[in-house]
């Protein structure tokens, strides 16, 4: 994806500018625009990020890529010999680029600088008054408010005001003991308790290795700000627990994914919250990944909706049937067979997998269920085709803030009407690209890292303040050790300790 160069120069905190703009539109660096929270040295977050606008002289913002490499990009520790931050520079073809960077130690301040043919673009050069720290930094901050404020975090989330509606009031002696003699017997659980901003945990169940997930995300909330002292329990599994229709002695449990028909607590899919903290690191797939990977210009992509997975859902099925059927509207083929019989003369034979990036050749994305909601559906969002997303009872954490027609295409959850609403985006191209766009829109807005922090974080702020009893750490749980005792480059952290750290 990136070339030798690029990758040689990660480490040195530079990425050089290759090409200058194909356009004749001269591109002014005193009128582009750069900002974002990685302009901010408070907001800690796995990779941090800003956004550069391309500006012509006039004024006009470039609304297609003035070239991928017209922007030089250095981040530099003025008082360090050396410095270790890898960047990169992801050109989003609409005029904008996505610089993120990650850090692999604490600096005292850093210096970004950013330059169009050797001049300063903005206000560049940006100095970040320190400690700047780093992802594995344990240095949390002890005024919780003072984060959220640092990290423009909302003041209400919509979708946990819902959940919580549920639960007036919750005892963590009480649920210790309810939840696993409902639950703990047929489910694989989590058991949490953060005390002291220390994380410990006891398993319930055959198969609980998915709590890496959220021990990870916890660990990192805690090496960033105080979090309250909670007790909790996570359900491990793909489906969603507490049923509606249980009205008495209901209990609180935080899932992955929701259902209309269920009252479980929602968190930000582990599929999504592990890309937020393996960015620019173990994973490729992510919400910045995708902006700098959307394919073709709209009207170059090709006009056949895509779609690949496995057998997870009988509507797939029907899907993949369509698409031999009518396969100038739809190209869809199973990926892998698990659920079902493999009946190659219904549903042909099973293809290669096909890079995510990949999708973004053509204009339609259609977003099925698997086992529950297909966590796929941020990925598609934020690249640039318009999702055609099948109605269904489940749901991730912001589908509450998503709206039909404006977001996406609805489709019928027996996808009875897919191919007339295929027919009507290719029949409506500029409302169909609008459509994308706004979609697109939303998931740059409200799906990134910094939105996924802020969700967790008010997530156990607003339940833990529900409690009436204090959380203990029960018989059989141990402590979930934090991963900076592995770090090659320790910091050291110069917040004030609090009195049970002292």
């Amino acid at each position: 994806m990136f070339s030798i160069l690029l990758l040689s120069c990660l480490f040195l905190g530079l990425v050089p500018a290759l090409t200058q703009t194909s356009a004749e539109r001269r591109l002014s660096p005193e009128k582009s625009e750069i900002w974002g929270p990685g302009l901010k040295a408070e907001v800690v977050l796995p990779a941090r990020y800003f956004y550069i606008q391309a500006v012509d002289a006039s004024g006009k913002q470039f609304t297609s890529s003035p070239g991928e490499k017209v922007f030089q990009v250095r981040i530099s520790a003025p008082d360090e010999q050396f410095t270790r931050v890898g960047v990169q520079v992801l050109d989003r073809k609409d005029g904008s680029f996505i610089v993120r960077y990650r850090m692999y130690a604490s600096y005292k301040s850093l210096k970004i600088e950013v330059k169009y043919q050797d001049q300063h673009v903005a206000k560049s050069p940006y100095v970040l008054r320190g400690p700047v720290y780093h992802e594995n930094c344990d240095c949390p901050l002890e005024d919780s408010a003072a984060w959220l404020q640092e990290m423009n975090c909302p003041e209400t989330i919509t979708q946990i005001q819902k959940d919580l509606a549920y639960f007036p009031a919750v005892d963590p002696e009480e649920i210790a003991v309810k939840i696993p003699k409902k639950f703990g017997q047929r489910q694989s659980l989590c058991h949490y308790t953060i005390k002291d901003n220390k994380v410990y945990l006891k398993t319930q169940g055959e198969h609980v290795g998915f709590r890496i997930f959220m021990n990870d995300i916890l660990l990192s909330l805690t090496r960033k700000v105080k979090m309250p002292d909670v007790e909790f329990f996570v359900n491990l599994g793909d489906w969603p627990l507490e049923k509606k229709k249980s009205n008495s002695n209901i209990q609180p449990i935080f899932s992955w994914c929701g259902s209309t028909d269920s009252k479980d607590i929602v968190m930000p899919t582990y599929d999504l919250t592990d890309s937020v903290l393996g960015t620019m690191g173990r994973v490729s797939l992510d919400m910045m990944s995708v902006q700098g990977n959307t394919g073709p210009p709209w009207e170059n992509k090709n006009s056949t909706a895509l779609w690949r997975g496995r057998d997870s859902h009988k509507e797939r099925l029907e899907l993949v049937k369509l698409s031999r059927k009518h396969p100038e509207l739809i190209d869809a083929a199973f990926t892998n067979f698990f659920f079902f019989n493999h009946d190659e003369s219904l549903y042909g034979p099973i293809v290669e997998h096909i890079s995510f990036f990949d999708f973004f050749k053509h204009k339609y994305q259609i977003n099925i269920d698997g086992t529950v909601a297909a966590y796929r559906l941020p990925y598609l969002l934020v690249g640039d085709s318009v999702v055609l997303k099948q109605d269904s009872i489940y749901y991730e954490h912001f589908y509450n803030e998503l709206q039909p027609w404006k977001h996406y295409i609805p489709v019928k959850s027996n996808l009875s009407d897919l191919l007339e609403k295929l027919k009507w985006a290719k029949d409506h191209d500029a409302k169909a690209k609008k459509i994308a766009k706004a979609g697109q829109e939303f998931a740059r807005n409200n799906l990134m890292g910094d939105n996924i922090f802020c969700y967790y974080f008010k997530l156990f702020q607003e339940y833990a303040s529900l409690q009436v009893s204090k959380p203990q750490i029960r018989d059989g749980m141990k402590r979930v050790e934090p991963e900076t005792k592995d770090d090659l480059f320790p910091c050291v952290c110069h917040r004030k300790k609090t009195k049970d750290e002292l």
